[in-house]
């Protein structure tokens, strides 16, 4: 039950309870978005500065390839040789750190113009510099040794587009171009920077953005170049020491960028982390989407700190409810106090303490009145209690007198019930026996007499139907078996032998010996788990038969291949010491519905082979000795028997 403490403090504090978090979420929701516009803000500008980056690597190299072109030396050179030395282009290409170098005369350039625009234009008299791709043959003309590292292995990557290409060769270039204007030579100066797997260019980029004191050297970000989608130059790592080149960007990423040539600021996945990301595309001289320029920052450390704002808002929004509650309380204590004696006097009349009583209290008015009403309705209520309880002993005797009658009878109609079953079974049993001894024994006798009869008067002219007469003598024995085995079902105990304490460990081994024509006759391993156990009371003819019974039964169920399992152990039930024995195979196991069937009469599975009484015998045998025979299938196929009888 709710205090009236509870209730007026809810009633205090529901207004703190409910307004205050939804501010807090209000609050919160509000700067978590502004938050995020900061975030976004952030690699927008890194991702200007990359660019910008790129754009001045660019202008720097054309400057420098006109200054060549321009330049005193470059002159003198050409001037001094009607061809182009290559020792001075080598040098020249290494001082502007280009990977290819080369001079076309007005003529050749002319016709390299139609397939690149940087080219065109140098014609023209204007330098320029732009970003192409160049194919891997085309580039192995211009640099073979460039091209030859330029192969990037595709490596498999979530959430990337699907793709047939295993690797990429094509080569992505700061392609540059100078018009040459000296007397005797006029034509194109034509230079290149490969990108690809250029880890200064990358690096250089991440130092600018990333490790500047003024953009907060704290932020853990990564910088990347990609040829169409795939990471060419990048410092973005697979593992501790291991660049993600090869690695491919996602297909949402992709589409937005190359496909529709927009900008990608938000957050992405990227290789094996979360990062605030910035996506802007690269397009060559001809005006073609071929890469993209990637920046951004680790997103952990960020969502790290809105995770603490938010649980530095919600223990201050605690630490104001605790102190809340206490000044309240303190303040209404003068209230409570009458309130709180009734609630402990009905506390104690609800635990069974029903004398308990208010007494007179200080309150006046409705206060007062309802102390003083209370008392008395609780002396009504030990009243009736007590009347009660004398009503509930003398029904209770009544029942337990009812209740003891109505089980002694139900008893006796049970073991009534079960002598009546079992008279009734014995009962159609022996009228079928002493039926089928009277009509079958007869005829038996006078064909086995005739059989005898014809062989001593046709005397050696039997051996032509010997065969017949001698399976006319098998099929009679079959049926006299038949006949003794109804008899003994009918009365088992006439056929006994005695009792006697036996051990069932060696009568098993001997029980195997018996059937170890039928064993070996199949590919049949035989598995034996057979501990020590203690004696058992039981005729060693009956047990020896229920045990061969239950190992046939099992070899003939494994077909000729399998294995049977035997094991003997110990085992107490209901407080009896026993011991069981289990015999198991891994044939087809028995159907479901034939498991309650198969210890019935005449049951059998093996249609034209048995007499179905075979296990009706045993459970009887076992039954008679005070044991329990129980069947079932195992979860590994097959089907178990489990023998269990009482230690003597």
């Amino acid at each position: 039950m709710t205090s009236v403490r509870l209730r007026i403090l809810i009633l205090a504090l529901t207004p703190l309870i409910v307004l205050m978090p939804l501010l807090l979420l209000l609050g919160m929701t509000r700067w978590t978005a502004d938050y995020d516009k900061v975030l976004i803000a952030n690699v927008q500008s890194d991702l200007k500065i990359a660019s910008q980056y790129l754009a001045r690597l660019m202008a720097e190299t054309q400057d420098e390839l006109d200054a060549v072109a321009r330049s005193v030396e470059f002159s003198e050179t050409m001037s001094d040789s009607a061809d182009p030395p290559v020792a001075y282009f080598d040098t020249v290409r290494a001082d502007l750190g280009l990977d290819f170098l080369y001079y076309l005369p007005q003529g050749q350039a002319q016709v390299a113009a139609a397939d690149w625009p940087v080219i065109a234009q140098a014609t023209r008299g204007q330098g320029a510099s732009e970003i192409d791709i160049f194919a891997n043959e085309t580039l192995a003309q211009l640099a073979p040794q460039a091209a030859a590292d330029v192969w990037i292995e595709l490596i498999d990557t979530p959430e990337a587009a699907s793709t047939v290409r295993t690797r990429e060769g094509r080569g992505m270039v700061i392609h540059t171009a100078s018009p040459v204007a000296l007397r005797g030579h006029k034509g194109v100066l034509v230079g290149g920077r490969l990108l690809n797997r250029n880890l200064d260019f990358i690096d250089t980029i991440n130092d600018l953005v990333y490790l500047h004191a003024a953009k907060g050297g704290a932020r853990q970000g990564t910088a990347t170049l990609f040829l169409d989608d795939v990471r060419i130059s990048t410092n973005v790592r697979l593992f501790s020491d291991v660049r993600a080149l090869g690695t491919r960007v996602s297909n949402a990423v992709r589409a937005q960028v190359l496909g529709e040539g927009q900008v990608w600021l938000a957050r992405a996945f990227v290789v094996n982390d979360w990062y605030i990301s910035g996506y802007q595309p690269i397009t060559d001289s001809f005006g073609e989407r071929v890469g993209m320029l990637y920046v951004g920052f680790l997103e952990a450390p960020f969502s790290a700190a809105k995770r603490a704002a938010y649980w530095w808002m919600m223990a201050a929004f605690f630490g104001v409810l605790a102190l809340s509650a206490p000044v309240f309380l303190w303040l209404a204590r003068g209230i409570f106090s009458p309130l709180e004696r009734m609630t402990r006097v009905i506390d104690r009349v609800g635990a069974g303490e029903l004398s308990a009583r208010i007494g007179p209290v200080t309150a006046g008015g409705e206060i007062g009145e309802v102390a003083n009403h209370l008392d008395t309705l609780l002396e009504q209520v030990q009243d009736r209690d007590e009347r009660l309880r004398r009503w509930n002993e003398e029904l209770n005797e009544r029942v337990e007198e009812r209740t003891g009658q109505l089980r002694e009878a139900n008893e006796k109609l049970e073991r009534t019930f079960r002598q009546l079953v079992v008279s009734e079974k014995l009962a159609s049993i022996g009228e079928i026996t002493a039926g089928v001894a009277h009509e079958i024994n007869n005829p038996v006798a006078v064909i086995l007499g005739n059989v005898d009869v014809m062989r001593e008067v046709l005397g050696p002219d039997a051996a032509p139907v010997a065969t017949e007469l001698d399976l006319i003598d098998q099929q009679v024995s079959r049926i006299e078996g038949i006949v003794g085995k109804l008899l003994k079902f009918a009365a088992p105990s006439d056929f006994s032998d005695y009792e006697q304490d036996i051990d069932l460990r060696p009568l098993v081994e001997d029980c195997l010996i018996l059937v170890d024509h039928s064993v070996a006759r199949g590919n049949i391993e035989v598995v034996r788990d057979l501990a020590e156990v203690p004696p058992v009371r039981f005729d060693t003819g009956e047990a020896q038969q229920v045990i061969v019974n239950l190992m046939m039964n099992a070899v003939q169920a494994m077909d000729g291949e399998g294995r049977l399992e035997l094991g003997l152990c110990p085992e107490a039930r209901d407080g009896v010491a026993g011991v069981a024995l289990t015999i198991s195979d891994t044939g087809p196991g028995i159907a479901q519905g034939a498991l309650s069937s198969v210890f019935d009469p005449f049951f059998t599975t093996k249609q034209g082979e048995g007499t179905g009484l075979g296990l009706s015998i045993s459970q009887t045998l076992i039954q008679r000795a005070g044991g329990v025979i129980t069947v079932g299938n195992r979860d590994a196929g097959g089907a178990v028997f489990t023998v269990w009888l009482p230690a003597s």
